[in-house]
């Protein structure tokens, strides 16, 4: 029998042992926090030893609030500079491991690029005189800085605000190698800190030594010429190792500005610049003025190698495309045939520089892209930039411009692919997607109107309503997808905005898209390499048997559609100022927001060319337009073009020929430096087909009776630097 008392009495142990164990919780953190505070105020008395008052409490303060700043700043220049390293990895010694001499479409020698090792000297074999001359003219304290020297740096900007302009500049030569080796000649502040960290990543990585070699051997000289011993050969005919002091301060002065010191071309300035670099050794303290007297009183002169002007930015891409081809080949030193046209190459040229000339100053630009792509793909001419010596960056294959109505190709195309065709009706009207309105230019609305009318008229909301309700499911996908198809390489931006051109490409890459239409709706397969060869003439690379065919990116009908609507442009539309003298046009004119970008994308039956007008600081122009030097550029160039050759139809367009309305401004004629006209450019007559095949025969039969190798052909124009003629022939 079980005791009642104990059993009344178990409830009442175990509220005991619960109020015990509360009681040693609360009295634990009790005690914990009253110790917690006794050692905080114990560390409180310490630290009070070390408080300041007065002006040392305010310069602790400053000091203090620098770090913090300062470990932010540090933080967000690393995350600037981390895709910079992103450039090193893999082998990038032998990224430029290639010597290359390229040829025109004709078999002509237009150039080289890379490194010919056997022309490249060790620093410690150069001539004295001539390190001295560099090292005081572009960085004095190379052997003493580790990538960026903070002292020349302040004394750069020191002067510069002494003489309220840039006289001097504060980048080693680290720095400018870790652009020559990594980088583009863009000028943005990304650039600017990627070329800091990858200055000192190659401080801790290459010798002082190596880091010049690299330098001398990369820099751009002048007359197509990069590296210092391609120089010394170019213009004095002699080995780097054999010039002399006035030869060497006048290499020197090439460094900073090649195209306006090149001594082929101006050889006052040359010889001027090279005083400077004379007393730069004087100043420097690396040499006495006796000891240059003598170079001070003869100057040296240069080889008379007459009109050399080599398409130096058409050579930088083809570079770039020859290693990207070539790059799994055992052999580096090539000989290429591109296919640029030297002819065209000249007239695009021309065609720009009289455009700037003309009326660059008038619309407030003062850079101009163009690339000229023949029917079937091969690019036959590339403007870079007004002045590749003043400039090597390619703003035909590198910048990223927004190309505004010049890239509402995709958008139309898609809807010629879902059914719509020129006449479809469609409503200009405002037009909200999300928190965005297009506006039209002028800010006026049509209402109802068809297709063609649209886009000859260049109307915004237009495309925007078509992306909205015409294209279906992810409409933005479908115009970045379209976009990829015709050949743009540039990643384009999702974004609600792209289909008015709001997402940056290259010229390059519009000049390719647009050649879609002339073919008919296939890829225009745009190239500019024909042939790659060795010295032993073995073909390691051709374009038409080792690339695959074309394939079609646009249905025949869409095709056709598209370029009856193209076609009214350069007539009824945007674009009157660059009909082609009784050749069929097409094409689309661009203006972006601020008119900081003109376009104007064109083609006809044989020729696709995109033009753009701009500065390279995205500053606003005059109100320039497509319409205007892009648009007259295209015309002026096309003229050219277009002469002595057997004229292609655009399909799906039916002649006669449209007769264009007047445009409110018409082109005036060109004029030269001291305000003379200048006759218009006119092509050299050629060849039609049938004789071009017969000449083509007996070269043949010629060939085969007398067997010669493609390097004595090449010898035979041109020899190749470091080559003796005679070893070349055997």
């Amino acid at each position: 029998m079980q005791d009642p008392f104990n059993q009344q009495n178990r409830p009442r142990k175990r509220s005991n042992i619960l109020l015990r164990i509360d009681s040693w919780i609360d009295s634990t953190i009790w005690n914990a926090g009253f110790s917690a505070g006794e050692t905080w105020e114990e560390i409180t008395i310490f630290f009070r030893r070390f408080r300041t008052r007065g002006a040392w409490k305010a310069f602790f303060e400053i000091l203090g609030e620098g770090m913090n700043v300062g470990t932010a700043g540090f933080v967000l220049l690393l995350a600037l500079a981390m895709p910079a390293f992103e450039e090193t990895a893999g082998n990038w010694r032998a990224r430029d491991d290639f010597a290359v001499t390229f040829l025109d479409r004709y078999g002509n020698e237009i150039g080289h690029r890379g490194i010919i090792h056997e022309d490249s000297a060790p620093v410690d074999l150069l001539p004295d005189h001539f390190v001295k001359a560099v090292l005081a003219t572009e960085d004095r304290r190379f052997f003493e800085h580790f990538g960026i020297d903070f002292l020349g740096l302040a004394r750069a900007m020191t002067e510069n605000v002494k003489a309220n302009s840039v006289v001097q500049g504060g980048s080693t030569i680290t720095q400018q190698l870790a652009k020559n080796l990594f980088l583009t000649n863009e000028r943005t502040l990304e650039r600017k800190v990627k070329e800091a960290f990858l200055a000192f990543w190659l401080e801790a990585n290459l010798p002082k030594k190596e880091i010049l070699r690299l330098y001398l051997d990369r820099a751009y000289m002048g007359g197509g010429t990069f590296g210092a011993a391609a120089a010394a050969q170019f213009y004095f005919g002699k080995n780097i190792t054999e010039v002399s002091l006035a030869e060497s301060a006048m290499l020197a002065g090439l460094f900073k500005a090649p195209a306006r010191y090149a001594p082929h071309i101006n050889l006052p300035a040359a010889r001027g610049r090279a005083n400077e670099v004379l007393s730069n050794l004087v100043q420097g303290n690396m040499m006495t003025e006796g000891q240059v007297i003598g170079a001070r009183r003869n100057p040296a002169s240069v080889i008379d190698r007459g009109d050399h002007d080599a398409p130096d930015y058409f050579l930088d891409w083809a570079f770039e495309e020859v290693k990207r081809i070539a790059g799994g080949f055992d052999q580096h030193s090539l000989i290429v045939r591109t296919t640029i046209d030297t002819g065209m190459q000249k007239a695009a040229e021309a065609s720009v520089e009289t455009s700037l000339r003309q009326d660059g100053e008038r619309y407030r630009a003062s850079q101009a892209a163009l690339v000229l792509i023949e029917n079937g793909g091969a690019v036959r001419a590339m403007v870079g930039g007004r002045d590749y010596g003043e400039s090597q960056f390619n703003r035909a294959s590198r910048a990223l411009r927004q190309p505004g109505s010049s890239f509402k190709i995709y958008t139309y195309s898609l809807a010629m692919e879902k059914g719509m065709t020129p006449d479809s009706p469609i409503v200009d009207a405002p037009i909200h997607w999300g928190n965005w309105n297009p506006k039209n230019y002028g800010l006026s609305y049509r209402g109802r109107i068809d297709m063609k009318t649209a886009l000859a008229k260049s109307i915004n909301t237009i495309p925007v309503r078509i992306a909205k309700e015409k294209l279906g499911e992810d409409p933005i996908g479908q115009i970045m997808e379209q976009a990829k198809k015709f050949g743009v390489e540039t990643p384009i931006r999702r974004d609600v905005t792209i289909p008015i051109g709001t997402s940056e490409v290259t010229v390059l890459d519009q000049a390719t898209a647009y050649a879609v239409f002339p073919t008919g709706g296939y890829q225009s397969r745009r190239h500019g390499i024909a042939q790659i060869l060795n010295y032993s003439g073995d073909v390691l690379y051709d374009f038409n048997r080792d690339e695959p065919p074309a394939e079609r990116v646009l249905s025949e009908t869409a095709g056709a559609y598209m370029n009856q609507m193209l076609t009214r442009v350069p007539y009824v539309g945007t674009a009157r100022r660059s009909a082609v003298d009784g050749v069929l046009t097409g094409g689309k004119t661009g203006t972006t927001q601020a008119y900081r970008d003109a376009w104007f994308c064109g083609f006809t039956g044989n020729f696709t060319a995109a033009v753009w007008f701009g500065n390279d600081d995205y500053t606003s122009s005059n109100r320039m337009t497509g319409g205007s030097l892009p648009a007259m550029t295209f015309k002026r160039l096309m003229d050219y073009a277009h002469q002595g050759i057997e004229l292609r139809a655009i399909p799906g367009v039916e002649n006669p020929l449209p007769t264009p309305r007047a445009a409110p401004l018409v082109a005036k004629s060109a004029t030269d430096a001291n305000g003379n006209a200048l006759a218009p450019l006119q092509r050299p007559r050629t060849l039609n087909p049938a004789s071009t095949e017969v000449l083509r025969g007996l070269t043949e039969q010629f060939e085969q009776a007398k067997p010669l190798g493609l390097p004595e052909r090449v010898a035979a124009i041109a020899p190749l630097p470091g080559v003796d003629p005679v070893v070349a022939k055997q």
